[in-house]
């Protein structure tokens, strides 16, 4: 049960930690590969499916985001949205390499949906940086141990 609870207690940190919450991942996978018991593959694996699927939340979010944008309790005022489309549409869908990113790759993703970025093409740029991070993050990490 020690092992289930450690997988699942990554993948949602990792999931919350792409979503616009305050969550660091990056300190629990590197804790729990420093303990050497589990199979580093398996965490890398787990920490990127949440990171990645967290991602996909803030698209989704995006998706349906822009019809709020008039509201009062809409968190970003229409400026710094119509300045956030701006820069998406300035650098395009490869500035999702960069949704690893601290500050900025969140929001990010939650642009990507609110311009309609194809899915898969989303997915597939996503996940490329996701998991490029946690591997560079695994190697260092364990080139310490």
């Amino acid at each position: 049960m020690g092992d289930l609870a450690a997988y699942m207690g990554l993948f949602l940190v990792a999931f919350a930690a792409a979503t616009i919450l305050p969550f660091q991942s990056e300190a629990v996978l590197v804790g729990l590969l420093l303990t050497g018991n589990y199979p580093t593959a398996l965490l890398v694996a787990v920490a990127s499916a949440g990171n990645v699927l967290g991602s996909v939340a803030n698209w989704l979010l995006g998706i349906g985001i822009e019809r709020f944008k008039d509201r009062a309790w809409f968190p970003v005022s229409a400026q710094r949205l119509a300045q956030a489309q701006r820069w998406y549409q300035r650098y395009g869908k490869w500035s999702l390499l960069g949704s690893w990113l601290p500050i900025i790759g969140d929001p990010l993703t939650v642009i990507a949906g609110v311009l309609r970025e194809p899915f898969w093409m989303f997915l597939f740029l996503v996940t490329i940086a996701k998991v490029s991070r946690y591997l560079v993050l695994t190697a260092v990490a364990l080139s310490w141990m």
